[in-house]
């Protein structure tokens, strides 16, 4: 089997998994969506018949409650067509479905969470987002640079007093979940030093001079960064050193010390490249994982991010937005397994299982 054929066996594969996951999700919320929409529909053609019956009055006649219930009745038929209601289960699974496979996730079934006055839920969930990549992406590209660097220092001096220091500070701070420790630093450095805002991505009102406006968000994005950055950097770099001292065993490492090889081009040009498959793992996940931001550290700091969204989501019975949001964080995480097998096959061929290396 060639590398293209891998490739688009694990593109087929990727496609399975992901319409059986969503097929699985429709199918659980179908009956609790039902329910909520024949509820909201109830209401709306509630009101669609008073604002009839008012009409016709202002019209100098009064409608007999037959004439109602019938009015009522054709308002039912036309909502419950539109939102699908009048088919069979297993059909509104199947459309639905193959309608959030296309994106098209539908409108927000509560209407209390908006994206500049858009209920769509597509443009929510992508509206959103970028605000978590700010936050807890950045975090993570500035958590593995600075992880990384460490703990190939800690590794070149195993025993040392960097190794010692980092190894402790990795045990505590790995230890402590980011909202608490948001909390503490809200605490020291908004309320006691006043360094930092205590939460937002802007001071009400906000700036009208653009570059005070970028000013006051970057100061505001400050203090939960640094909080992401201290919680998760010690973990990188033990994660890192562990790595690269087991890999500082192996005989071809030993072969090129032998040989008179200066340590800086054994580190970087032969240990580096060996672990580079388990850190590009790590890497992708971390930024993968990273793009979700998380609920209560989001909440601590007022960050209108996806964990927040989720959350508001869930409390407001949301589900269509709930919907939306598994199949956008499955889908990309699915998308990142693949390209994690594809950077293992660039990286080392023999992780490539059963795929035949020509020349």
């Amino acid at each position: 089997m060639g590398y293209g054929t891998y490739i688009g066996f694990r593109l087929v594969n990727f496609a399975v998994i992901l319409v059986i996951i969503t097929l699985t999700t429709c199918a659980i919320f179908d009956t609790a969506m039902t329910r909520i929409l024949k509820a909201q529909i109830a209401e709306q053609v509630q009101q669609d018949v008073m604002n009839w019956v008012k009409y016709q009055q202002q019209h100098g006649r009064m409608p007999t409650q037959e004439e109602i219930n019938a009015y009522r009745e054709d308002r039912l038929k036309i909502y419950y067509r539109r939102y699908g209601l009048d088919k069979p289960a297993w059909m509104r699974v199947f459309y639905r479905t193959w309608d959030v496979l296309r994106f098209k996730f539908g409108k927000s079934v509560s209407g209390l969470i908006t994206y500049r006055g858009s209920r769509d839920v597509a443009t929510i969930i992508f509206g959103y987002l970028p605000n978590t990549i700010i936050l807890f992406t950045t975090g993570a590209i500035i958590t593995m640079v600075i992880g990384i660097f460490l703990g190939l220092q800690m590794a070149k001096r195993a025993g040392g007093k960097l190794d010692r220091a980092i190894t402790t500070f990795a045990m505590v701070s790995y230890s402590l979940p980011m909202w608490w420790t948001g909390m503490l630093f809200i605490f020291a450095f908004s309320f006691g030093l006043k360094v930092f805002p205590a939460g937002g991505m802007h001071t009400l009102p906000p700036p009208e001079d653009p570059i005070l406006y970028w000013l006051d968000f970057l100061w505001h994005l400050a203090l939960p960064l640094i909080t992401l950055v201290f919680v998760s950097f010690g973990g990188w770099a033990y994660t890192t050193r562990s790595l690269v001292l087991g890999t500082l065993q192996q005989d071809f490492v030993m072969a090129a010390r032998a040989k008179g090889m200066p340590e800086r081009k054994v580190l970087y040009g032969h240990v580096l490249r060996a672990v580079s498959p388990s850190l590009a793992t790590m890497c992708i996940l971390s930024v993968v994982n990273s793009m979700w931001g998380a609920m209560i550290s989001e909440a601590v700091f007022n960050w209108p991010g996806m964990g927040r969204l989720y959350w508001i989501a869930i409390e407001a019975n949301d589900l269509a937005i709930v919907i939306g949001l598994t199949y956008v964080s499955t889908f990309i995480w699915l998308m990142a397994l693949i390209i994690i097998d594809l950077i293992y096959g660039l990286l080392d061929p023999r992780i490539r299982v059963g795929i035949k290396v020509t020349r």
